[in-house]
């Protein structure tokens, strides 16, 4: 404390730190919360993931692919709540992306490890850290070109998508029996689907959509019939839809390459 000397009186001052806050303002910035519901969405995403790894190691291979559903459908929606109710803070960013790690980087390469890449060994664990590890890099870009890219569209796959195309391969054939032909196919898959989360292909990223304003009764419908059509057989409808979005940066970029030409 400093002593202010007047004619009068001696008023204590409080010294400010070399960061230019004082004591007090630091101690108020310590004391602020953070938001519960767009974090407890994430939480529930990381959540999912962690039972998705646990259930991987257990054998119950279905199970852990549903529970990386359910971890999207969770990382689906902090973000928008998040923007909708004005509580994005670098905080929730950075708690999105370790939950992503989680759910959508370590969960589907150890799901994968666990069902059918350990039938080739060494090549099974390279194709599972190839994936893991591009996830962990797909974030980091991420984050560095939040703001500085087109929002409309994601540089390389997103991870929630690379992770739904692994679980749904899963999902779909957890029952059949593994052969080291199949773990090779398997592997190569794998593999194909992190390298495609650090290229440079662009994917649209459907953030543009305007989703409190009002649509035509068509969309709605067309939500409606895509729900129906998935409930005939959710696991291969949804590995054919994460196909297809994974092969549009792929598509999209050789049909701008001949257009550009022509």
């Amino acid at each position: 404390m400093i002593k202010k000397d007047s004619p009068d009186l001696q008023v204590d001052e409080p010294v400010a730190e070399p960061s230019g806050k004082t004591p007090a303002a630091k101690a108020k910035e310590r004391r602020r919360g953070i938001y519960l519901l767009p974090n407890l969405l994430t939480t529930g995403a990381m959540f999912a993931g962690f039972y998705a790894i646990l259930a991987s190691m257990d054998g119950k291979f279905e199970a852990a692919a549903i529970a990386i559903f359910v971890a999207m459908a969770f990382d689906g929606l902090d973000g928008r709540v998040a923007r909708m109710t004005h509580t994005q803070t670098d905080f929730g960013v950075e708690y999105d992306s370790l939950s992503d790690m989680v759910s959508f980087g370590m969960a589907p390469a150890i799901l994968a490890f666990s069902w059918m890449l350990n039938e080739v060994g060494k090549v099974g664990w390279a194709a599972a850290f190839v994936y893991a590890s591009c996830a962990a890099l797909r974030l980091a870009r991420f984050n560095t070109q939040v703001g500085r890219v087109d929002k409309r569209f994601f540089v390389g796959l997103a991870s929630p998508t690379a992770a739904a195309v692994i679980a749904a391969l899963v999902w779909s054939g957890h029952q059949i029996d593994p052969s080291k032909g199949l773990a090779l196919s398997v592997a190569l898959v794998t593999a194909v689907v992190g390298l495609l989360m650090v290229s440079n292909f662009k994917y649209y990223s459907f953030k543009d959509l305007d989703i409190k304003g009002r649509v035509p009764f068509v969309v709605i419908f067309a939500i409606a019939m895509t729900f129906v059509v998935v409930t005939i057989d959710p696991p291969r409808i949804l590995l054919l839809m994460s196909v297809i979005y994974a092969l549009s940066g792929p598509v999209m970029k050789v049909f701008g390459i001949r257009k550009g030409r022509r």
